[in-house]
């Protein structure tokens, strides 16, 4: 989703850093083989979060939802020295090919991958983390940062994507729509939940950051 106009959104594209090889090289086999290719964070995104992760240079990183782990990789720049990256995905189909690719890059032994249900395996993983970024399903959102809020650390960054949901999230809400409440509803928690500060970002389809305190 695009909110400003295409040529001023192409000019800030072309002035902002440009993807690595290896990740236009994910895209492109993405797009060939893979449905929903559009779920990709993108080049522009992907730079946000690659340029996010530097400035916090976070020790431990959590990813729900990787799909073919471009926005992982782009997470996975800012790592600090040994730093680490759990991320989940429920999708089998997929393991293989983000393997293939984490291993290609050098941050390959930083990343954990995890197949299965998101809300029953981050209770099993012991550790707090730096910075966490939500990618996955909408309706569970909220029930994700339930989960994760106390596994954050103090000064911690929660990135959630797809917060302004094709600009549903300014319409009139269809009741049987299920992700767009959900949307709402997270929005709203996060900005009342006086654990942490947040701010929404106009990036491609929303991203908020949220800031522990």
């Amino acid at each position: 989703m695009y909110f400003l106009p295409e040529k001023l959104d192409n000019y800030i594209v072309d002035h902002s850093e440009q993807e690595p090889k290896l990740l236009q090289e994910l895209t492109r086999e993405t797009y060939q083989k893979v449905l929903q290719p559009i779920m990709l964070s993108g080049p522009y995104q992907g730079r946000v979060l690659s340029m996010i992760s530097k400035l916090i240079q976070p020790k431990s990183i959590l990813e729900l939802g990787t799909f073919t782990g471009y926005s992982t990789l782009c997470l996975a720049e800012g790592l600090y020295k040994d730093g680490e990256i759990n991320t989940i995905d429920i999708n089998e189909e997929l393991i293989d090919f983000q393997r293939k690719y984490f291993n290609k890059s050098k941050y390959g032994n930083n990343i954990i991958q995890h197949l299965g249900n998101a809300l029953e395996i981050i209770p099993t993983i012991n550790k707090t983390f730096d910075l966490v970024f939500i990618d996955a399903d909408k309706p569970n959102y909220s029930n994700y940062f339930h989960l994760i809020i106390d596994k954050l650390n103090s000064g911690g960054i929660i990135l959630s994507d797809n917060v302004l949901w094709h600009g549903k999230v300014i319409e009139s809400l269809n009741e049987k729509d299920k992700s767009t409440k959900a949307v709402l509803d997270y929005n709203t928690l996060l900005k009342n939940d006086p654990r942490i500060e947040t701010v929404v970002l106009p990036i491609r389809d929303g991203l908020t950051i949220s800031r522990k305190l």
